[in-house]
């Protein structure tokens, strides 16, 4: 049974098939030939996996964030973070990572970040003189803080799987999330510093102002939803369905940029993600339970004791393996599919799990635009027509700065923790 769940999925991936088809594909034949539970045990699990009232704030989370980038909320943010950052050299580029930083404390998506800010900021920043290396590499790179900056689908989704409370890993996401921002930007201000790059003439306290007047009602969303959450006002759910109206209000009758023809298509193409992320949700809930029964997590437990090794060493090990899933599976698969099997052993070490998840989070955050299928990637790709000649070789920095800050954040764990201490 155990040889036939590893084997299975792994010919079924080779082969290029969906991720929630393979998951099914493996649960049936498995329960089919080897296990005595009735077939209508798997559309139970099914339905069950997919009924947990945190899982409805990811549609709610996906829809708010398309229909900012799509109703100007984003463009203003980028004019909100040049304002600020002024006349420092690498303002453009540094822009790039504040607004991701600002983009993701709203939506929760890596790729729709990519998407938002890359489409704002690439040709401004080729005009500045970076050039296409620099430019691909830092879009593709950037929009992964959005996935550990809270609210973040990818903890919604874990906390789900590991039965932890998704107001702890927002929490303690928001360090983490700050420390990759912040040693890119290092990077970017000595890359800045050695080309000789300075795109602004200094900061201007009237721009600054102007900017904060347009931007104020964009900037309150984050405010208004992690306000809400931490202050105990309303459930991260909730405040999903808030940050929607919120969304709407602003694009629609504030800004005006969007009328409701295109806040129906906004709608149209978020329930088309959200069907894809809950079916990957309810064929994973399957699987897991398989999982269970098997007892393959307790076997693996099991085989780490005995190997003895150092927790460092384990994390270290996991680490890696995480790293290598995230550039071929999207985060939503990875964290429903693994999070059973390696959340024992976290637990086994004395690794907390409210920390594991941050580390599980970064990994795949990392793995986003790691090559080769990354899926920032492709959105890259698509957007800038950037040949893969230039797009990975301006990868390689960004991908060594995170995997610094994924070790820092792995084995110093009060950066993610001592947040949480103050809740409760």
């Amino acid at each position: 049974m155990e040889w036939m769940m590893a084997v299975v999925p792994v010919i079924l991936l080779l082969l290029g098939f969906p991720i929630f088809v393979i998951l099914l594909a493996t649960s049936a034949i498995v329960l089919l030939l080897f296990a005595p539970v009735p077939p209508t045990a798997v559309h139970i699990k099914m339905f069950d996996s997919v009924d947990k009232f945190a899982l409805m704030a990811v549609p709610f989370f996906i829809f708010a964030g398309d229909l900012m980038g799509r109703g100007g909320i984003s463009r203003r943010i980028v004019a909100w973070v040049l304002a600020v950052i002024g006349g420092v050299r690498g303002s453009l580029a540094l822009t790039a990572v504040g607004t991701c930083t600002v983009f993701g404390a709203i939506s929760g998506s890596s790729p729709a970040t990519v998407a938002a800010v890359g489409r704002l900021l690439y040709r401004p920043l080729r005009d500045a003189g970076y050039d296409e290396k620099f430019s691909t590499g830092l879009l593709t790179s950037s929009g992964s803080i959005a996935i550990v900056i809270p609210p973040s689908i990818g903890m919604i989704l874990y906390g789900v799987s590991a039965q932890e409370s998704v107001v702890l890993l927002f929490v303690a996401g928001i360090v983490p999330g700050m420390i990759m921002a912040l040693l890119m930007a290092a990077y970017i201000y000595a890359f800045a510093v050695r080309h000789g790059i300075r795109e602004a003439s200094g900061f201007s306290f009237r721009d600054f102002l102007a900017a904060s007047r347009e931007g104020v009602w964009a900037l309150g969303m984050p405010v208004i939803i992690l306000g809400g959450i931490y202050a105990g006002v309303f459930s991260p759910t909730e405040a999903a369905g808030i940050a929607c109206v919120y969304a709407i209000v602003v694009t629609r009758f504030i800004y005006g940029d969007i009328g409701w023809k295109g806040i129906w298509e906004v709608s149209v193409n978020s329930m088309y993600l959200t069907a894809q992320v809950l079916i990957i949700v309810a064929a994973a809930g399957v699987f897991s339970q398989l999982l269970t029964i098997s007892g393959a997590p307790q076997s693996m437990v099991g085989t780490i004791r005995e190997m003895d090794l150092p927790p460092w060493m384990l994390l270290l090990a996991i680490n890696v393996f995480l790293l290598f899933v995230g550039c071929l599976l999207d985060p939503a698969s990875a964290i429903l599919v693994l999070t059973p099997l390696l959340a024992p052993i976290a637990v086994a070490i004395g690794v907390d799990l409210v920390h594991f998840g941050i580390i599980m989070t970064v990994n795949l955050a990392v793995g986003m635009f790691t090559p080769p299928f990354g899926l920032n990637i492709f959105v890259t790709q698509a957007l800038f027509k950037a040949p893969l000649a230039s797009l990975y070789p301006g990868l390689v920095p960004f991908i060594v700065i995170n995997v610094v800050a994924l070790l820092i954040i792995t084995y110093v764990p009060e950066l993610s923790l001592f947040l949480t201490r103050y809740l409760g």
